[in-house]
């Protein structure tokens, strides 16, 4: 005992439940875990997550170096490495809290088998409950091997290293549930599905290219998200600048994604991400190619805006600019340096007002190709300061309706009374509260697409089109200038009867 210092030892039940409640959720807390497999020099990374109830358990396995016994204690330690710590320039950790705190948010019971390819398999484990049950309020990290069944351990026999994490008493994500309770087997498949995306997101730049890792998600490999578009012809790249605070380096590259009417279906529902296309936008802050913040402006005085949703910027970090761009330990949030702040606000305004002129003007574009006379089915009016949307008469298939009707009276009065009744108000609102909400025209329904293709086509060629004009016309006409894959699929098959007709 010391007349000048007491010993303040915390206790390690209560630190335990307090480090649990850091914030992570699933998605990120099992980011950080694969962070660690990643500088570990893992090629592959398994994910398994398996449902049983109150036994469901997930695993994350990796080939990388594995750890001796000693290493393997000293990562178990809460802060086992300083963060003001010089670190490897490629390590994707920071404060020596990741594992730990990330795998006790999600579960109870932590244990770690691993093993190098000098040394045999060690194991050590964090039980929360067994640390509360002692009534001791020491730190007792378990290392009995029987603590894991021998199919447990064999787990590790294909790899001459590696590392196995087991999360055991999952109840934030669990619970009590029987393993007969549907919904929250439903729940669980679905927090398996937000951490695919997540993971497919963050670690995009792992995931292709030489030395690609392959994370595999209860056994099928995940694909990369892109949120540039980098492979997409019509994606516009601006200039690249350099910025730096002090002595910190920070890679900026902006790109503006292209209008929908450049995407396939399949391309533009990927691009919109997990979020959703607006909450896309902004910057997205990387640190040694990991992504920290998708799509953000930053505090920088900007909103999330409809005609801004193509502006995506790319921010590059070493990770020895930690702190100078706060990044928190989940590796979630980063915030820009004061020094860098107009800089970025200018790059940002210049992406935003490009990214802005593409989103207005594409639509204009395809009208002029085509003719305002029958690019849309709607029409926009502006009549005493006030806006209103008429049917469009001179479109191919409304103007056939028209004709080919017996009374047409009936039919215009139909059309005045749509027109007079749009739901402005509400899908203003709407559009304002979640603006990725509105599913796409014929979204999930090829055979009602094809048949109002078919339907204008067929009328463009009754009102005397060259079938090939017609042909032209639709690639062009909204919304089917958006499904551009089933317009010449449909195409191709006009073709094929035609020329069988004439034989």
């Amino acid at each position: 005992m010391s007349d000048d210092y007491d010993i303040a030892s915390p206790g390690a039940t209560e630190l335990f439940e307090s480090l649990r409640a850091f914030g992570y959720d699933l998605p990120t807390a099992l980011a950080d875990i694969i962070d660690n497999s990643i500088t570990a020099r893992a090629r592959n990374v398994w994910i398994d997550m398996h449902w049983a109830g109150p036994q469901s358990r997930i695993m994350i396995r990796d080939d990388g170096r594995g750890m001796t016994e000693d290493a393997l204690r000293q990562a178990m330690k809460p802060g086992s490495l300083s963060p003001l710590a010089d670190r490897p320039k490629d390590d994707l950790g920071r404060f020596g809290l990741g594992m730990k705190t990330a795998s006790i948010s999600q579960c109870r019971c932590l244990t770690v088998l691993s093993r190098t390819d000098r040394s045999a398999a060690v194991l050590r484990r964090w039980d929360l409950d067994y640390i509360a049950s002692t009534g001791t309020g020491e730190w007792r990290l378990l290392k009995r091997p029987d603590l894991l069944s021998p199919e447990d351990h064999a787990r590790l026999d294909c790899h001459k290293s590696g590392t196995i994490l087991f999360w055991d008493r999952l109840g934030a994500l669990v619970g009590s549930a029987p393993a007969d309770d549907e919904t929250a087997q439903r729940h669980f498949r679905e927090r398996a599905d937000a951490v695919k995306h997540h993971l497919a997101m963050v670690f995009h730049r792992f995931l292709k290219g030489r030395g690609a890792v392959t994370i595999h998600m209860n056994g099928r490999p995940i694909e990369p998200w892109d949120p540039f578009l980098e492979d997409i012809d019509f994606t516009e790249p601006l200039s690249a600048e350099t910025l730096i605070a002090d002595g910190e380096r920070a890679e900026i590259k902006p790109f503006v994604l292209p209008h929908h009417s450049r995407l396939t279906a399949d391309q533009h529902a990927a691009a919109a991400g997990p979020k959703g296309w607006n909450a896309h936008q902004g910057f997205y802050i990387y640190r040694n190619r990991r992504l920290l913040v998708a799509g953000d402006w930053l505090g920088l005085g900007m909103q999330k805006e409809e005609h801004f949703k193509l502006a995506r910027i790319r921010i590059d970090l070493p990770n020895s600019a930690d702190l100078l761009w706060q990044i928190d330990v989940k590796k979630s949030r980063a915030r820009p340096p004061a020094a860098l702040r107009l800089d970025l606000q200018r790059i940002a305004r210049t992406t935003r007002n490009r990214a802005s002129s593409i989103y207005r003007h594409r639509g204009k574009i395809i009208q002029r190709q085509l003719g305002d006379r029958e690019a849309f089915l709607w029409t926009h009016l502006t009549k005493h300061g006030k806006s209103y949307y008429r049917i469009n008469r001179d479109h191919p298939l409304v103007r056939k309706v028209l004709e080919v009707a017996e009374e047409r009276a009936p039919i215009r009065a139909l059309f005045s009374l749509i027109e007079q009744t749009i739901p402005a108000p509400l899908i203003v609102i709407n559009n304002a509260e979640t603006p990725d909400a509105f599913g796409q025209p014929f979204d999930g329904a090829p055979a009602e697409l094809r048949a109002a293709m078919k339907a204008v086509f067929d009328a463009m060629v009754e009102d005397g089109r060259d079938r090939a004009e017609a042909a032209r016309a639709l690639l062009l006409m909204e919304p089917f200038s958006s499904w551009p894959e089933v317009v010449t699929a449909f195409l191709d098959e006009v073709a094929r009867e035609a020329a069988k007709s004439s034989r």
